[in-house]
């Protein structure tokens, strides 16, 4: 059963211990393809948080960290999400990238760039190879101590991405202070481009001004044919979604990228 908003009051009533599932391995990362444009080829993968409950069925990332809010472990079960990623990602070959997300408390934090650096480090992988995720919630009055942690992380070669970008209130401030690579559209910016001209219009001033700022577009939750088309046609670098493919254990995305190094 896959979780959705409505259902989430349910799963929060249940109160599920998610700290000792975190403990026992229950939480398994998962992984959603990345597609690079046009050539449709496979680039890497967002790494994501699933957890089987044994009586509420599959739980997605949303419902998980509402649980975790609640219980106050949410830097918790973020770590072990991206920890778990980087020991899959030591197994991947070289020319495949990983993405993972940071919650905007671990981003604001002070040491939070020589601790990640610390993690990148002991697992052995290339940061070069590593994408970082943020979002609009990083607090504005830390705006200017994130900048200095996200450059000293680009300096180490990672490639930071602003997510979820059109899903709220964008702040411009955003764009001119932190040391950005990417934008990743929210879904809700892909929705309507094939049906709505107004839609369209501003998915183009938002590559427009991407262009103009030197940075690349991801586009998300691509789900027809006819959004691929568009996104493609007007100068996205990225797609992920349903269309091609939805999040997946590592072992098949492991077989998935063997599956294309051998064509």
């Amino acid at each position: 059963m896959n979780l959705l908003d409505p259902q989430l009051a349910r799963v929060l009533d249940h109160s599920p211990d998610l700290a000792a599932a975190i403990g026992r391995g229950e939480i398994e990362t998962v992984y959603q393809p990345q597609y690079g444009l046009p050539a449709e080829q496979v680039i890497g993968a967002e790494a994501l948080a699933r957890w089987q409950h044994p009586d509420l069925g599959e739980i997605g990332a949303g419902p998980l960290f509402a649980i975790a809010a609640e219980q106050g472990a949410r830097i918790r079960l973020s770590q072990h999400i991206v920890d778990n990623a980087f020991a899959e990602f030591a197994r991947w070959p070289g020319q495949f990238r990983l993405s993972v997300n940071v919650l905007p408390e671990e981003v604001a934090a002070p040491d939070f760039a020589p601790a990640f650096l610390a993690r990148v480090n002991a697992s052995g992988i290339d940061p070069r190879r590593l994408t970082l995720e943020i979002t609009e919630e990083v607090l504005l009055g830390e705006l200017a101590r994130v900048a200095v942690s996200l450059d000293t992380l680009r300096e180490a070669g990672l490639r930071i991405a602003l997510d979820d970008f059109g899903a709220g209130f964008c702040n411009f401030r955003y764009l001119k202070i932190l040391p950005l690579d990417y934008l990743k559209l929210d879904r809700s910016m892909v929705d309507g481009i094939a049906a709505d001209a107004r839609d369209l219009a501003v998915l183009r001033g938002i590559i427009a001004m991407a262009s103009a700022l030197d940075l690349r577009v991801i586009a998300e939750g691509i789900e027809t044919e006819r959004q691929l088309a568009i996104v493609t046609q007007e100068g996205c670098d990225t797609f992920q979604g349903f269309l091609r493919a939805a999040p997946m254990p590592a072992e098949r995305f492991r077989a998935l990228l063997e599956d294309q190094l051998a064509v």
